[in-house]
């Protein structure tokens, strides 16, 4: 059974903890390593090894780092199907997603690789009479991150750790210890890459470990993605402790879908976003809401669809559903189905009994739809993570609206229609913060922000796009002021005199 090293000052090292976590492959069911949950100490030594590494790196100039950023990116493209292939091996995610997982990582370090531009100031020329003002963006120093399982190559490595060490910062990362590979396989790449040891550190631990990053001294800011309950208790400690926090939290995603849409195309976008990685992402498409003039044709062919989704293991090239990523994951599916019976809302489609011939004991589960879904049920309005589908049906859009707007969360919305009327209606008044008009995850490219709104984030700056490069720096602004030879010879001034 192979034990899992935490990457600290540039080495992997053996962690003196009793405590170990299961990593499986889904796909099986076999418990494939263990993770160490890193000490307190190995915890506050990352943190100390980064402060230092932070004198140097944060003074190296930015093309320098930048350069580093695109040996990275090439060394991802070189290394694309190794990694993609443990994805797969560690989450479950089936080879094209995994690879998707991979290329948004890719997608991150090119935002990176721009740094140069992206971290440019502004100045002004006679702010006052012979006064000029530049305003500078430096890095602050040592960050934390906390990822989750089901993205172990695009948010540790694409959303946090590029544009924090471009910008000239350090980063502490801790890794989901479900799905730790990947980030780690990851810092060899950045080692290789000419990374400086200590830039770059990534640790396994639980949330008691974590909590150090919320109060030490030396952490300045924290990334965070996870469930919402513990991204409200990170924001407002950390918050308190002077830090600044981003926390992309849960979603409960909705598209409205209208008389006018075009059935066929919608039905195949909401099939690839409600059970695309098993419906384990925060952009999952979970809850559609549908006209009443085309609900029974466009739930028909969304069941067909689903149907005919070839169950299997990850690394299958034919497989279009694999497994979600471990046992008690799937047991919290299972009950979330359940509670969706219990609520009285109508299944037409059961995926609890599926058994994958040669790998009886992975954790899949497949498409779960459920119909005629109201808003006193709990199943259509929290997050469950997992390949369950929810029909609300409605009279009108403005009746869509209001049952997708009253939901705690929104992170991303969108709408399925050919009227420009009712798809610039939706995109102005939707709560969603990333908006699709016949696009099921829209997701921007990477120079625009992941922008949820409500309770699926809390914080100023969000991840990626410009927000990402004014969260890892601060500006500082330098006025400045030339003496002529009749200035140096003024002993008096007034009060106002720049």
């Amino acid at each position: 059974m192979e034990t899992i090293k935490y990457f600290v000052g540039g080495e992997y090292r053996e962690s003196k903890t009793t405590k170990f976590n299961d990593i499986y492959d889904p796909s099986t069911g076999e418990v494939t390593a263990k993770a160490p949950c890193c000490t307190k100490e190995e915890v506050e030594e990352a943190i100390a090894i980064a402060k230092e590494a932070y004198k140097t790196w944060s003074r190296l100039p930015v093309i320098k780092r930048t350069q580093i950023m695109y040996n990275v990116r090439d060394l991802i493209i070189k290394n694309m199907d190794e990694l993609t292939l443990l994805v797969a091996q560690e989450h479950g995610k089936v080879l094209d997603e995994a690879k998707g997982d991979v290329l948004k990582a890719q997608e991150g370090t090119e935002l990176a690789c721009s740094m140069p531009t992206l971290i440019m100031g502004e100045s002004l020329l006679n702010t006052s009479t012979g006064f000029d003002t530049t305003l500078y963006r430096e890095p602050i120093g040592v960050f934390a991150g906390i990822t989750p399982f089901n993205f172990p190559a695009m948010i540790p490595m694409g959303w946090m750790t590029p544009t924090c060490l471009a910008a000239g910062n350090c980063i502490v990362l801790k890794v989901s210890s479900s799905t730790p590979r990947t980030a780690l396989r990851f810092a060899e790449l950045y080692k290789e890459a000419g990374l400086p040891d200590g830039v770059l550190n990534i640790v396994t631990c639980s949330r008691n470990e974590a909590e150090i990053f919320l109060t030490h001294p030396d952490i300045k800011g924290i990334s965070f993605v996870g469930s919402t309950s513990v991204g409200k208790h990170i924001y407002s400690t950390a918050a308190a402790h002077g830090k600044r926090v981003q926390a992309l939290c849960e979603a409960k995603n909705h598209a409205l879908v209208m008389n006018d849409a075009a059935i066929d195309r919608s039905a195949a976008s909401i099939i690839n976003s409600a059970f695309g990685c098993a419906g384990e992402r925060c952009m999952a498409l979970p809850v559609v809401v549908v006209e009443d003039g085309i609900a029974d044709a466009l739930v028909a062919k969304i069941v067909e669809l689903a149907k005919g989704l070839k169950i299997g293991p990850a690394y299958d090239k034919t497989s279009k559903l694999g497994p979600v990523v471990n046992e008690q994951h799937k047991k919290n599916v299972l009950n979330w189905i359940q509670k969706g019976i219990d609520e009285g809302a109508t299944m037409i489609l059961d995926g609890r009994d599926v058994t994958v011939e040669g790998y009886e004991n992975g954790f899949y589960l497949g498409p779960t739809i459920f119909d005629h879904v109201s808003e006193e049920m709990t199943i259509g309005a929290t997050e469950i993570f997992g390949p369950v589908l929810c029909i609300k049906r409605v009279k009108s859009f403005e009746e869509g609206l209001e049952i997708m707007n009253h939901n705690q969360f929104a992170n991303g919305s969108c709408i399925f229609t050919q009227s420009g009327y009712f798809a610039r209606e939706f995109s102005v008044r939707t709560d969603g913060g990333m908006v699709g008009v016949n696009v099921s995850i829209p997701v921007p490219v990477g120079v625009f922000p992941f922008s949820g709104h409500k309770n699926s984030f809390f914080g100023d700056l969000h991840c990626l796009g410009k927000d990402s490069v004014r969260f890892y720096t601060e500006s500082k602004c330098v006025t400045t002021k030339w003496f002529d030879e009749e200035e140096k010879k003024v002993t008096s001034v007034s009060t106002w005199d720049n």
